[in-house]
């Protein structure tokens, strides 16, 4: 599939999910604004492989997806550097894990900004656009946990879920306009966030990192196998290509089976 010609935003693309979506979709030929909290001369680097990797236009921006100014910021800065936004993958996201009667009020305000407001606010920016040109693809990375819920993830789960019911409105409000809407529910994927969590289990328990891989997966994902940010990055650039125009509103799961117990 080809993307030759397109112009995409991902939030949260130094790393990661984000990271994966934004080199395959480079590598489908859609010019990418890479963002996230990379020191200038790091980040410049960063953009310099990308050009040379995938011969498109790459331009990055440290925009903080917590403030309003930096989000309306991003999007200025993508249609200065490519001229539209064609594509916008809100990626982008924060946790805190604490159980309901002791969260901090504080924190569930950020995670509520963060994975769901800042979404909210980036899709109200460029939902004109879209519509003067006919075509747009809105891409959500949500989680299995705007599916199904887990305990001290309150915020999250919330968020998560308010996501999907967004994306839900917005592929419905904008189908007859040449612009489509869906959520990638991820399960476990194997990032730098994750491979933590796996150490620190490991850890506690006292096991070989191998031995805390499968405890971690074996509690949650039945295919015992992580996804990959590369696979993420695959459904996103088919659900931005010609292919996927009829599919709008959805939540995509890939998580190993998890949401299907």
């Amino acid at each position: 599939m080809s993307l030759k010609g397109k112009s995409a935003i991902v939030t949260g693309s130094t790393s990661g999910i984000g990271l994966g979506i934004a080199e395959r979709l480079a590598e489908a030929g859609a010019n990418v604004m890479l963002n996230g909290s990379r020191a200038p001369a790091e980040a410049e680097k960063m953009r310099q492989e990308f050009i040379a990797k995938y011969k498109t236009g790459i331009a990055y921006t440290a925009a903080d997806m917590t403030k309003e100014d930096d989000r309306i910021r991003l999007v200025k800065e993508t249609e200065k550097a490519f001229g539209q936004v064609d594509i916008l993958v809100n990626n982008a996201g924060i946790q805190f894990v604490s159980k309901v009667e002791e969260f901090p009020l504080e924190k569930w305000n950020e995670v509520i900004a963060v994975n769901l407001t800042s979404i909210f606010h980036l899709i109200k920016q460029v939902i004109p656009g879209m519509k003067a040109r006919k075509f747009g693809r809105i891409i959500n990375i949500a989680s299995v946990h705007g599916l199904i819920g887990s305990t001290k993830k309150a915020a999250y789960t919330a968020a998560k879920h308010g996501l999907i019911g967004l994306t839900k409105v917005v592929g419905l409000e904008y189908s007859t306009h040449g612009i489509t809407c869906n959520s990638i529910c991820p399960g476990w994927v194997r990032t730098p966030l994750v491979e933590r969590q796996i150490e620190a289990i490991a850890k506690e328990k006292g096991i070989t990192y191998d031995q805390a891989v499968i405890d971690l997966l074996s509690e949650k994902q039945p295919s015992l196998q992580f996804a990959t940010p590369s696979q993420m990055g695959g459904l996103a650039a088919f659900l931005a290509s010609d292919d996927a125009a009829q599919i709008t509103g959805t939540a995509i799961a890939v998580d190993g089976g998890w949401t299907a117990r």
